[in-house]
């Protein structure tokens, strides 16, 4: 049945409208959170952690939470209670590579009470978190930390967040060093396909069919500045006999011509091993006792200023059913007009999604 001009159409939208409801409330909520005390320092502090060893990143009672066991760590260095404020919330299972928060400490001497003494340096800073962070289950660490006004804001101030998801493919059970870090999916995903979907959803829209219900913000309108999905090394990635013989060769011709390589070794020869063979029987290494297949594995990466609640989540599943082949690129697109999240797919799970940058024009 043919679409009406209407549907196969949407109406324009302001690239504007989704950014100033949202200015109006950063403001506001910034103003709030801003430090009075001038002898208090904000830190601006990185982090990483294995999302499935915590109930996400909010504070919440009687769960162990990102925010809860670093609010602790540094309860222990400076000796009094401190509040901590994400860029990004992370729900339980969502791992970060990256995910950016601030705290407000007033360093008062242990010796002295009372005396405030000049704040700690970032490194120090650095290393006294991390102690303590690694003396309860070494499943998150301080990764950077940087002075910043005490006006700036973590969330409010961050101008673009970058988010990956990380797919395996291949009908052999997940190895259990990817178990909580990746979504198994058993069929053969078209890489072509799923990339021709992505230039269907990258860019400014309404995503409301892309907003998990409880979503608090405003407005569904987002700009999506980046969608791509690409093939990687398969992980943890260690060289087979053939690809090290290859390397020794490319190594050889590259001590003997004086000129590195152009060419890389093409990305099949180190994400699966199925068309792998052992010249000297003519059988397959998958024969061969005690050798794993190796799945393909794929990356979705998703960049904008903000994303709607489990936006990330709902677009890689869809992007998985287009490379299975239960959806086309025009299924996306009625879905993306449909603007109900119950046009869309099933939501990809926790494990495979990690925060992997929040970027800053810092001070």
């Amino acid at each position: 049945m043919t679409g009406s001009p209407t549907e196969s159409r949407p109406s324009k939208i302001l690239k504007t409208q989704d950014h100033t409801d949202q200015d109006k409330e950063d403001k506001q909520l910034q103003d709030l959170s801003m430090s009075k005390n001038p002898r208090i320092q904000r830190y601006l502090v990185a982090i990483e952690y294995i999302g499935t060893r915590f109930s996400g990143s909010q504070q919440q009672p009687n769960c162990r939470t990102v925010v809860g066991v670093l609010e602790e760590a540094f309860h222990k260095f400076i000796g009094q209670p401190v509040s901590i404020f994400c860029s990004s919330r992370t729900d339980a299972g969502v791992h970060a590579l990256s995910n950016v928060c601030h705290v407000d400490v007033e360093r008062i001497s242990k010796r002295k009470p009372g005396e405030v003494l000049p704040p700690h340096e970032p490194s120090v800073v650095r290393r006294a978190v991390n102690h303590f962070l690694q003396k309860n289950e070494g499943d998150i660490s301080v990764i950077d930390v940087r002075c910043v006004p005490n006006d700036f804001h973590a969330r409010f101030k961050a101008q673009e967040r970058t988010y990956f998801y990380r797919l395996v493919s291949g009908s052999e059970p997940l190895s259990t060093f990817e178990k909580e870090r990746a979504w198994h999916v058993p069929e053969k995903l078209d890489l072509y396909a799923m990339q021709e979907a992505c230039k269907v959803l990258v860019g400014h829209h309404d995503f409301s069919s892309f907003r998990a219900a409880g979503c608090q913000a405003n407005s569904p309108i987002r700009t999506l500045d980046e969608l791509h999905v690409c093939e990687v090394p398969a992980t943890p990635y260690f060289p087979s006999i053939t690809e090290r013989e290859q390397n020794n060769s490319s190594l050889k011709d590259s001590h003997t011509c004086s000129v590195k390589p152009e060419v890389e070794l093409p990305i099949n020869s180190f994400s699966n091993i199925d068309d792998m063979v052992d010249t000297n029987n003519g059988k397959s290494n998958l024969e061969e006792f005690g050798i794993r297949r190796r799945h393909r594995s794929y990356v979705v990466t998703a960049r904008a200023r903000s994303f709607l609640y489990h936006q990330v989540r709902l677009l890689v599943g869809v992007l998985k059913c287009v490379g299975t082949g239960e959806l086309t690129t025009s299924d996306v697109q009625r879905i993306l007009n449909a603007k109900t999240v119950t046009a869309a797919s099933p939501m990809a799970p926790a494990c495979g999604l990690y925060l992997g940058r929040v970027k800053y024009d810092l001070p």
